[in-house]
């Protein structure tokens, strides 16, 4: 699992020539791997990466069940009709886009930081619904995939994920074992 520091690009190589999140990887000797899902440009937190197609594919299947947290701040503090309007869904152009659940975690005098769940991520999902509805995006974090959370991971640096860490992000009753694979989480992608 790496915290993915804002700024990089959740790529193996861009074509405009921006950092990427394998720059956090310089040096060490790992297998090939590639992220479990993403996070934008301008997102942080946790993103998860593995040499393992299936286990990846069977992470980011919504049903898999495995939730994503998010704490994201905004431009303002939220009322109870904002924070019902992401959970009811928000009409996004074709789309409706809603979130498992929303909630205020602190606020300040023109700022506040929301708690947003997802359980199942859209391409740059949160954002979207915020600025549907005139919110601006201050700060963007993943700070929990299912029962693994960021905890104090410094930015930029990455660990190994634990076998039971493993098993339990793992949906498969029959894949729950671990299975020998070299499997890395890092920050995980904005929903």
């Amino acid at each position: 699992m790496l915290n993915k520091p804002r700024g990089l690009v959740t790529t193996v190589k861009d074509e405009q020539g921006r950092d990427t999140v394998y720059s956090c990887f310089a040096g060490a000797d790992l297998p090939w791997l590639a992220p479990v899902g993403r996070l934008d440009k301008a997102s942080e937190g946790l993103l998860l990466f593995t040499n393992d197609p299936a286990w990846a594919a069977d992470i980011t299947d919504p049903k898999s069940g495995q939730s994503k947290t998010y704490h994201v701040q905004i431009d303002r503090l939220p009322d109870a009709a904002l924070l019902a309007s992401l959970e009811n869904g928000v009409a996004v152009g074709d789309e409706c886009l809603t979130v498992k659940s929303a909630r205020c975690l602190r606020s300040g005098d023109k700022n506040s930081w929301l708690e947003i769940i997802l359980d199942e991520g859209r391409n740059r999902q949160i954002r979207r619904m915020l600025a549907a509805l005139d919110v601006t995006v201050l700060r963007l974090v993943r700070v929990a995939v299912g029962g693994l959370n960021l905890g104090d991971l410094p930015k930029g640096q990455w660990r190994m994920l634990t076998g039971p860490e493993i098993d339990s992000l793992t949906p498969r009753p029959e894949a729950a074992v671990h299975r020998g694979h070299t499997t890395t989480a890092h920050p995980a992608r904005d929903g």
